[in-house]
């Protein structure tokens, strides 16, 4: 009985220090994170999240409580990581609305990230929508919140200059690199 008890202790034990040991990926994008932010992070909590790093508030008055509509996050060395976009300006206590992700190590659990062609996109997400506006075909694709650009340069040339055409996905080349990578996240 003792041998018993005491084998079941010792898987327990191992079991609680592999979870303790699994950190979460500081670059991995996923429904509601991308690296060490959650949906739930308020601009407050920045500065300790990013302690190590760098974050520059785009604001008017140079004021600590002035919160900017643009805040950038940076690694001590300087390489732009983030761009943030609080959903009130000037409230500390705001969540984020929309990240774009500028460093090519963010990526999803697929390797979707700012380096990836359309053909990434096509092969590992269902893609919701794809609107058509003056320089881009925004596509959107609703399981990592997720809206991305591809330049209108990489389109056929009966889509580049009419924004009232609709742009279906066989029409974008598997080629195509994406301009942008940007997560919108719903208020809660």
């Amino acid at each position: 009985m003792f041998k018993k008890i005491h084998c079941i202790v010792l898987i327990s034990l191992s079991l609680l220090s592999c979870q303790k040991d699994k950190k979460q990926d500081p670059f991995e994008v996923s429904f509601n994170r991308i690296g060490k932010l959650t949906n739930t992070i308020k601009v407050s909590q920045l500065d300790s999240i990013y302690a190590n790093d760098s974050i520059v508030r785009n604001s008017g008055n140079g004021s600590i409580v002035d919160v900017a509509k643009t805040i950038e996050i940076y690694e001590k060395g300087g390489t732009k990581l983030l761009s943030l976009e609080p959903r009130e300006d000037n409230n500390p206590a705001s969540s984020i609305e929309s990240i774009q992700i500028i460093d090519s190590r963010f990526k999803t659990v697929s390797g979707l990230s700012i380096k990836s062609v359309f053909k990434d996109i096509k092969d590992n997400y269902n893609i919701t929508k794809i609107n058509n506006t003056l320089s881009s075909a925004v596509i959107f694709i609703d399981s990592i919140q997720a809206s991305i650009a591809i330049d209108k340069k990489e389109l056929p040339n009966e889509l580049k200059f009419d924004t009232s055409a609709k742009i279906e996905a066989s029409q974008i080349p598997d080629s195509a690199p994406i301009k942008y990578f940007i997560i919108n996240w719903e208020e809660k």
